[in-house]
């Protein structure tokens, strides 16, 4: 059965994307930031044959945006239509054909196609995985989707928040099986950034 990606993806727009980080290093600096660990995501995660990679972007209007045209046929380029967070990333879940289904973000330069593959191995025995990450949210969810989703799973979570990832876990009806994936992070702050540099050039141990 199909293994399916999703990337949840906005356009590189200048002024439009990382707006706390611009805060800090200035609009076209994020959006710079943005645009080539949204390009390098795209690149290594789409030629993976263990999975299909679909994008599922905003505004709506931008699905022939330059920054995936090329990556991905416009077949898989949706969008993730109205609502709030919650309320669009439940959407790939419902609409993708057969098949486990594993949620990203754009925004994680550290990740690797090696922790998609260990979440779908999660997805192996459990019904859900998440993704943490080190500021209480979280960076992956997938589904087995040997059943629906839950109806309620993202209903009242504190999104951007330290307790994103604990009121989405406090929603998942008890029957349901959850795995743990890496922990990864997005950058929201020149602290994050920074950190995510030292983090890289570090000798290994």
């Amino acid at each position: 059965m199909t293994r399916h990606l999703v990337i949840f993806a906005r356009a590189p727009q200048f002024g439009r994307v990382k707006r706390r980080l611009a805060r800090d290093i200035g609009a076209a600096e994020a959006t710079r930031f943005y645009r080539a660990t949204l390009g390098r995501q795209i690149g290594a995660l789409s030629c993976d044959p263990r999975w299909t990679v679909w994008l599922f972007v905003t505004p709506d209007t931008e699905i022939r945006h330059t920054a995936w045209r090329q990556a991905v046929p416009i077949q898989r380029v949706l969008p993730q239509g109205h609502g709030d967070l919650g309320q669009r990333m439940l959407v790939p879940f419902r609409r993708l054909p057969p098949g486990p289904v594993v949620l990203v973000g754009s925004d994680i330069p550290a990740m690797r196609p090696s922790h998609i593959a260990r979440a779908f191995q999660q997805l192996g025995r459990h019904e859900l995985v998440f993704g943490p990450a080190s500021d209480g949210g979280f960076w992956l969810i997938g589904s087995r989707r040997r059943r629906p989703m839950p109806r309620a799973l993202f209903a009242g979570v504190r999104w951007s928040t330290a307790h994103a990832l604990a009121d989405t876990h406090s929603n998942v009806p008890l029957p349901v099986s959850v795995g743990e994936a890496d922990t990864l992070d997005d950058i929201d702050t020149a602290d994050d950034l920074r950190r995510f540099k030292l983090r890289r050039t570090a000798p290994a141990a």
